[in-house]
């Protein structure tokens, strides 16, 4: 997969209908902690109230079409210097390397963008091996095996953490800042 190819930017609600694809599958629903997004009403809400207004809830494109998303948010309001980032992508380019892409270009702004940040968590369903190698790649380390109740089944889910020394950023992608779109 051609980089130059691959974007993150917020969403917009033109991007309704490509977003409605990817999450419309139950393939990709099942690794998300949201249920499959059926209609376009149901699109139009999570876009509405669920991904605009997060600042860092950003869409993957590919020739900026929405195929994916990236997002990161605070554990907890009192703690600065932990979050946690989840990603998508849609089904049918699994194993193109885009989700590798995406990360790596949002790893290297997290950390200018929230310079109080210090750790990165990622929950992972134990089956997804995929996604526990394009974490991997980054320097992310298994850090816990949690089991508990997900979408109504038990489920073994891997915790990764990132610590922002762990491994050199490439900050040359910020200051290229060729892929990544402001709102």
């Amino acid at each position: 997969m051609d980089p130059s190819r691959i974007t993150l930017r917020p969403f917009k609600l033109s991007d309704v209908d490509d977003f409605l694809k990817w999450v419309n599958d139950d393939r990709v629903a099942k690794n998300v902690r949201w249920d499959a997004i059926t209609t376009r009403e149901e699109a139009v809400a999570h876009l509405e109230k669920v991904a605009i207004p997060q600042p860092w809830h950003h869409s993957i494109c590919l020739d900026d079409r929405s195929i994916g998303y990236i997002s990161l948010w605070k554990v907890s309001d009192d703690d600065k210097s932990t979050a946690s980032i989840a990603y998508a992508t849609a089904a049918e380019h699994w194993g193109q390397g885009i989700a590798t892409i995406a990360l790596k270009m949002a790893l290297s702004r997290v950390f200018i963008e929230l310079p109080d940040l210090v750790r990165l968590m990622a929950y992972v369903l134990k089956e997804n091996k995929r996604s526990q190698r394009v974490l991997e790649k980054f320097g992310f380390v298994k850090t816990d095996l949690i089991r508990k109740m997900y979408k109504g089944e038990m489920k073994d889910i891997l915790v990764y953490g990132f610590l922002s020394k762990n491994k050199e950023v490439d900050y040359s992608i910020c200051k290229q800042n060729a892929n990544w779109k402001k709102g």
